[in-house]
């Protein structure tokens, strides 16, 4: 069975949900993950928006080392900066595919802009369960199945208020299930982009050979 990915990583992969949990940072770097380095005004241009807009959300994720610049002549090209954002477009156009039935998403290595009313649903989807403890209770459901409330608590190693009130929040939004099996309550985790980037994340930790490239 899987181990539970270590604090500190699981920290980090919190920290980049986070930052594309935002519809126009989420379609940039999906533009870049696409078309490889490019322009701001390349950019601007393919998605349709304001120049300050894209610019500004550029410097952000630079800041957060999500992409890197490079000068060419007068121009500054971006790109992702590492794998991991990457990894989680791949995840999310299979998703796409097996939602839709479209199969050219199920495609080992096919790149494509996925629609834009995707996108920005995902973004916002992204942006409700990108916390570290609610990813810590959608991981342990993810690799451990159906549990009860005492279960994930010892599971993830928290207090039973906290993780109570997460799973409530959770239930509301969708992202997990409970049914009454008994006096236990029973959670189980839903179909869906949060449990596709807890696995796309597992997915790229267990292929690292240094942890630390993480």
């Amino acid at each position: 069975m899987q181990q539970q990915l270590p604090t500190e990583i699981m920290k980090k992969a919190v920290k980049g949900i986070s930052y594309i949990a935002h519809p126009l940072r989420l379609k940039i770097l999906e533009y870049l993950d696409v078309n490889g380095s490019s322009s701001v005004s390349a950019i601007t241009k393919a998605l349709n928006e304001e120049q300050v807009m894209v610019s500004q959300s550029l410097r952000k994720m630079r800041d957060a080392n999500l992409v890197k610049t490079k000068r060419r002549g007068i121009f500054i090209y971006y790109d992702i900066c590492e794998e991991y954002p990457a990894s989680i477009f791949s995840c999310l156009r299979k998703l796409y595919g097996y939602m839709t039935d479209d199969f050219r998403y199920l495609q080992n290595g096919y790149k494509a802009m996925l629609p834009s009313d995707y996108t920005i649903m995902t973004a916002n989807r992204i942006k409700l369960f990108a916390n570290y403890d609610k990813m810590r209770i959608l991981e342990f459901l993810t690799l451990h199945g159906a549990a009860n409330v005492s279960e994930i608590v010892s599971g993830v190693d928290s207090e039973q208020i906290k993780v109570s009130q997460y799973l409530k929040r959770l239930r509301e939004d969708g992202f997990v299930t409970a049914c009454k099996q008994g006096r236990f309550v029973i959670y189980n985790i839903t179909k869906g982009v949060h449990k596709t980037c807890i696995e796309c994340i597992h997915k790229r930790y267990d292929a690292l050979k240094d942890k630390n490239d993480f």
